[in-house]
C-alpha cells in the first residue's frame, strides 16, 4: 500500500511540476505540556505538523481545524492562532502555507486512515531526527514566542 501511495505522490508531483498551480495550504502546530503532536504520511519520510490544502470556500482557520481532526484526531478547544505565512517553490511548486498554533485541544479518533502512517507526541527538547527541516524551523520560531512570520517555508 505504501509503495502505491508513493507512486501516486510522484505522479502528482510531476503534474504539479508541469501545470504549476498556485496552492494554498495550512499546517498546525499542536503543542501542549512541552510536547508537540506530529504526523508521518505514508508517502513521505519526514515527520510534519498536520496539514494540507485549503478546500474551495474554506477559510484558513477552518482548514487547519479540519486537517487536525482528519490527520491527528484532534478537536480544537479554541480558534487556532496564526503563526505565520510561508512560501515554498520546491519541486517547481508555488505553495503558500499558513501555519497556525493551538495549545488547547482534545484527542479523538483521526478520520483519515490511508494518508497517515503515524501520529505521535514528541517532547520539544527530544524531536525526531527525521523531522521536516521546515517544521524544525517553525518550532524554533514558536519557541522564540514572536511572530507572525512571513518567510520561505
Amino acid at each position: 500500500m505504501n509503495r502505491l501511495l508513493r507512486l501516486i505522490y510522484r505522479i502528482y508531483s510531476l503534474h504539479w511540476w508541469i501545470m504549476r498551480p498556485l496552492v494554498v495550504g495550512v499546517r498546525i502546530i499542536l503543542a501542549q505540556d512541552g510536547k508537540v503532536l506530529l504526523v508521518r504520511h505514508t508517502y513521505q519520510r519526514h515527520w510534519y505538523f498536520p496539514g494540507g490544502a485549503v478546500k474551495k470556500g474554506e477559510t484558513l482557520p477552518a482548514a487547519a481545524s479540519r486537517e487536525a481532526t482528519e490527520e491527528a484526531g484532534v478537536i480544537l478547544g479554541e480558534a487556532p492562532q496564526l503563526h505565520g505565512m510561508y512560501s515554498s517553490f520546491y519541486e517547481g511548486k508555488s505553495d503558500h502555507i499558513a501555519v497556525f498554533v493551538c495549545e488547547n485541544f482534545q484527542m479523538s479518533q483521526a478520520t483519515d486512515r490511508w494518508e497517515i502512517d503515524a501520529c505521535q507526541f514528541f517532547a520539544m527538547d527530544a524531536l525526531p531526527d527525521d523531522l521536516s527541516p521546515a517544521c524544525r524551523r517553525r518550532l524554533q520560531e514558536y519557541g522564540a514566542g514572536i511572530g507572525p512570520y512571513v518567510e520561505k517555508w
